[in-house]
């Protein structure tokens, strides 16, 4: 076979193999079914966890089993979390990687009061802005 032709079918066994995605293993109906699961328990987590939690505990699904990871503040989260994940529909099974921050106290933002400037015309003065010359 010549040279040529050898790349151009190492190039469409390439194509053919990022065509077929990273989950060889997983049928497009199955996909779509753990995409539907994902999207399910991250809504159920928006309710049930702290939004800092939320962006940070990343859901793994396929053919059914979730695997949850990143950071959370107390193993009392972790669990909470986890139950909340085993009652999803389709949930198979649950690989709880979740790390608890060792001393990390919970989050709390507190959001300052806005203060506007109040402008008070001065008795007298040519409305307008300062270095402006008012049109007549």
């Amino acid at each position: 076979m010549p040279a040529q032709a050898r790349i151009i079918v190492m190039l469409l066994a390439a194509l053919g193999f990022a065509l077929t995605g990273c989950r060889p293993n997983e049928t497009v109906e199955g996909q779509a079914k753990d995409a539907k699961i994902k999207t399910q328990i991250k809504t159920k987590l928006a309710k049930d966890v702290d939004a800092t939690t939320l962006t940070s505990v990343s859901v793994n699904v396929t053919n059914g089993v979730v695997t949850l990871a990143g950071p959370v503040h107390s193993s009392d989260e972790s669990k909470r979390i986890e139950s909340s994940v085993r009652d999803v529909e389709g949930v198979t099974q649950v690989n709880n990687n979740l790390q608890v921050l060792a001393g990390a106290p919970a989050i709390s933002v507190t959001i300052p009061p806005v203060v506007v400037p109040v402008f008070t015309p001065i008795p007298g003065a040519t409305p307008g802005l300062p270095g402006t010359t008012p049109s007549r």
